[in-house]
């Protein structure tokens, strides 16, 4: 009798596996100095502070919607930190340093995972990259906040992060929920994209809490992780349904739904996305009337986020072998340099005055 064939049963669909740097090993090539470890602790601090009232400035999270680019990003970060130094006393200003991008569908992910543009998916170089870019700007003094999406990157960036967010789409992810559980920089979530709060505060609450979850380590070893829980952690309202939810009668909602779950009311207003029905242009509008609602009294509106670039708007994704235009974004529309600069300039002047009354 004619022996039959062995049928295929695992990875029918994977085309290989490449093994990948060790955690440790890109840090050993991009180590953190001890002023730069004083300063990402410092940072920390003062968002938590922010988060706990003991803080009374105003947070911006602000910079590129993704960064594509070292030279570009580090221009925009010597950029900011001189507005940073003009605008401090009121408002305390962390630069977006964006490496993942969630995608609905199919498209550019970023650039840890395509840092040359041309689909050749070097994910090695783009960790290296991504860790390159936050150690100069750590260098500077600047803070630095990203989302952190894929539970592996964190191990390779982290201890370089002020500040992080777990976006719309995976918000509601028992992954990621665990994953923030550990975090040690505090954390955002932002509502869903169909304007769903509820996800958002079920996620603080879990963040909060113990968790026991399968990760790696310093070495890249798969391993079991155990958390204490994160209780430093704010919502972010972005809109959702094609409607924005900064107004304030839905920042009043915001509020009542986590005193009802036993939240402190912590708020940061994402002035991209639906709050601004992606028109880009419209992010200073939404600026302005937050930063109003917090001169008026609401203590509970703790700062704001901007997609912005050296130059305003957006371009396709480049083709294998095109060269990008030099400080536009590849992925979502941004405000240009100048009004982002008056923008917050503007946001700042206000602030100043409404303590002097």
């Amino acid at each position: 009798m004619e022996k039959q064939m062995q049928k295929a049963i695992e990875n029918i669909h994977v085309l290989s596996f490449m093994p990948l740097i060790s955690p440790r090993e890109i840090k050993q090539l991009y180590p953190t100095s001890e002023s730069i470890k004083e300063h990402i602790a410092n940072s920390r601090e003062v968002v938590c502070n922010i988060l706990t009232g003991k803080d009374s400035r105003f947070m911006i999270i602000v910079g590129p919607c993704s960064i594509h680019n070292k030279e570009l990003a580090l221009d925009y970060a010597h950029r900011l930190l001189e507005l940073q130094q003009q605008v401090h006393d009121v408002c305390f200003v962390i630069m977006r340093t964006y490496f993942e991008k969630p995608r609905t569908t199919l498209g550019w992910k970023g650039l840890i995972y395509d840092p040359d543009l041309d689909n050749t998916h070097n994910i090695i170089k783009g960790l290296k990259l991504a860790r390159e870019i936050l150690t100069h700007i750590a260098e500077m003094g600047l803070p630095t906040g990203t989302e952190l999406l894929d539970p592996i990157v964190p191990q390779y960036i982290s201890d370089l992060v002020c500040w992080a967010s777990i976006g719309a789409r995976t918000t509601e992810s028992q992954t990621h929920r665990e994953m923030a559980s550990g975090f040690s920089m505090p954390i955002g979530f932002k509502n869903s994209t169909d304007g769903n709060l509820q996800v958002a505060i079920d996620a603080m609450v879990s963040a909060r809490g113990r968790h026991h979850f399968l990760g790696i380590d310093e070495d890249g070893r798969s391993c079991v992780v155990e958390t204490t829980g994160n209780s430093m952690s704010h919502i972010i309202l972005r809109g959702g349904r094609g409607r924005p939810n900064y107004d304030p009668v839905s920042i009043i909602e915001s509020i009542e739904q986590m005193q009802k779950a036993d939240l402190p009311p912590r708020i940061v207003v994402d002035c991209s996305h639906a709050n601004c029905g992606k028109r880009y242009t419209l992010q200073a509008h939404v600026l302005r009337d937050v930063v109003q609602q917090r001169i008026e009294g609401n203590s509970f509106l703790l700062g704001a986020m901007l997609e912005s670039n050296i130059k305003a708007g957006n371009q396709p994704f480049p083709p294998p072998g095109k060269v990008p235009e030099y400080g536009v974004s590849i992925t979502d529309p941004c405000l240009g340099w100048e009004e982002t600069e008056s923008l917050i300039l503007e946001s700042a002047e206000k602030l100043r005055k409404q303590i002097k009354k």
